[in-house]
C-alpha cells in the first residue's frame, strides 16, 4: 500500500466514523430539547450536558487501558453495538413517554462513557490500516468526514427530526451505531492487531499498565511538549466557545437569524484545515507544520479580537477554525507514528486527558472575565495565550528520530 492509496480498510473506518458521527450530531441536540420539554429548570438541563462530559475525565485513562489489552477491531464494534441498544431504548422510552430526567441522565453518561473505550481503540487501530507517511491526510479525511456529517447534515436535521417526532433522531442514532458496527467487523484483522492484542499476555494490574502509559507519554519529550501545548491551547479555544455568541452578536454585529451561517464559516474552515493536514505535513514535515499552524492561529485569533464587522470576523473564525481542525490531525497522526503500537490506546488516553482538563478552566475564566470586562478582553486575552504557545512551540519542538520498531518494548 502507498501513500496515494488509503485503502479498503481505511474507507470502512471512515464510513464508520462518518455514519455514528452524524447520528450523535442528531442525538446531542435532540437530548437537549427533549430535556427541554421535561423540565424548565436550567440546572437540570444544564446537568444533562456536564454528565455527557465527565466520563472521558472519570474513565479515559481505564478506555485506553481496555483498546490495548483487547482486539481493537472487535472492541470498536462491540461498543457501537452497545451504542446502538442504549440509544434504541431511548428512543422507546421517548415515544412512550417515559423518558424522565433520570433516563435522560443515565444515556447521557452511558453514552459518553463507552464512548471514551470507542476512541481509544480508534486512535490505536488506524495504525494498522494505513501506511505511516500517510497518517497526517488519513486523520485529516476522518475528521473531514465527520465534521460534514456532523455540522452540516446532522445538526440541522436534529430539530427537523425531533419536531417530526421526539423519539425520530434517537432512533436515527440507533441505526447509525448499528451501521458503524457492521462496517468495523467488516475490516480486515491487521497483522499489527494480532500482535498488539498479545498485550492481553502482559496484562498487570490496570493502575500499573495507566501509568506505564503515561509514564512512557511523560519520558518522549516531544510528544508531551505537544501535549501541553494542546492543552495550553485549549484554555483559549473553550474561552472563545463560551463567547464566540455573544461577542458575534455584539460586538461583530452579526444580525441572529444569520448566526447559524456566521458559524458555518467554522465548519467550512475546519473541513478545509482538514483535508490540507496531510499536504502541510509532507511540505514542512509534521513537527514544523504544527508550529507553522500555531502561528497562522494566532494570527487568526488576533483579526477575530480586533474584528467589527460579520465579514471579517468570519473569515478569521474561518482561518482559526482550520488550523484547530490542521493541529488536531497533526497531532494524533505524530503520536500514532511514534508510540509503540501496544501502548497507543493508554498514551492516546493519556493525551486526551492532559487536553480535556483545560477546556472547562477555560470556559468558566471566559465566561467570568466577559460578564465583568465584556467579550472584546477576552478574545484579546485568547490571542495572547496562542501567541505565548506558539513562541513556546517554536522554542521548545524538536522532530523526534522515527521509531525503528513499533514493539511494546520500543521507546
Amino acid at each position: 500500500m502507498t501513500s496515494t492509496a488509503l485503502g479498503r480498510d481505511f474507507r470502512l473506518l471512515w464510513s464508520a466514523a462518518v455514519s455514528s458521527r452524524f447520528g450523535d450530531a442528531l442525538r446531542t441536540p435532540a437530548l437537549a430539547l427533549l430535556a427541554a420539554t421535561v423540565t424548565r429548570d436550567p440546572r437540570v438541563i444544564a446537568a444533562v450536558t456536564v454528565v455527557g462530559q465527565l466520563p472521558p475525565l472519570l474513565f479515559g485513562l481505564l478506555g485506553g487501558v481496555y483498546a490495548d489489552r483487547w482486539d481493537r477491531r472487535r472492541t470498536m464494534a462491540m461498543v457501537d453495538g452497545v451504542r446502538a441498544v442504549v440509544v434504541a431504548a431511548l428512543a422507546a422510552a421517548v415515544a412512550l413517554h417515559r423518558a424522565s430526567v433520570l433516563v435522560l441522565l443515565a444515556a447521557a453518561f452511558l453514552l459518553a462513557a463507552l464512548g471514551t473505550l470507542f476512541d481509544s481503540a480508534s486512535f490505536a487501530l488506524l495504525p494498522a490500516l494505513v501506511p505511516p507517511d500517510a497518517l497526517p491526510r488519513a486523520n485529516g479525511r476522518l475528521q473531514a468526514g465527520t465534521a460534514v456529517a456532523g455540522g452540516f447534515i446532522g445538526a440541522p436535521a436534529a430539530g427537523v427530526l425531533f419536531a417530526t417526532a421526539p423519539a425520530l433522531p434517537f432512533a436515527v442514532d440507533a441505526v447509525t451505531f448499528a451501521v458503524a458496527a457492521v462496517l468495523v467487523l467488516a475490516l480486515a484483522p491487521a497483522p499489527a492487531a494480532r500482535a498488539d492484542s498479545g498485550a492481553g499476555a502482559r496484562r498487570g494490574a490496570v493502575w500499573a499498565e495507566i501509568v506505564e502509559g503515561v509514564r512512557w507519554l511523560r519520558g518522549h519529550k516531544t510528544l508531551w511538549r505537544v501535549t501541553l501545548l494542546s492543552a495550553a491551547s485549549n484554555l483559549a479555544i473553550s474561552g472563545i466557545i463560551a463567547v464566540q455568541v455573544l461577542y458575534a452578536l455584539d460586538v461583530l454585529r452579526v444580525p441572529p437569524a444569520g448566526y447559524g451561517l456566521f458559524a458555518a464559516a467554522a465548519i467550512l474552515g475546519g473541513v478545509a484545515g482538514a483535508l490540507g493536514a496531510g499536504r502541510l505535513a509532507v511540505r514542512l514535515g509534521t513537527v514544523p507544520a504544527l508550529c507553522a499552524v500555531l502561528t497562522a492561529q494566532t494570527v487568526a485569533l488576533t483579526g477575530f479580537a480586533l474584528a467589527r464587522h460579520p465579514v471579517p470576523g468570519a473569515i478569521a473564525l474561518a482561518v482559526f477554525a482550520g488550523g484547530t481542525v490542521m493541529w488536531n490531525s497533526l497531532w494524533a497522526s505524530y503520536g500514532q507514528r511514534h508510540v509503540p503500537a501496544g501502548l497507543l490506546g493508554r498514551v492516546g488516553a493519556a493525551q486526551r486527558m492532559v487536553g480535556l482538563l483545560t477546556a472547562p478552566v477555560g470556559a468558566v475564566l471566559a465566561g467570568l472575565a466577559a460578564a465583568a470586562y465584556g467579550t472584546v478582553p477576552v478574545t484579546g486575552a485568547a490571542a495572547g495565550t496562542f501567541a505565548l504557545v506558539t513562541v513556546a512551540a517554536w522554542r521548545t519542538l524538536r522532530p523526534a528520530a522515527r521509531p525503528a520498531s513499533r514493539t511494546v518494548g520500543a521507546a
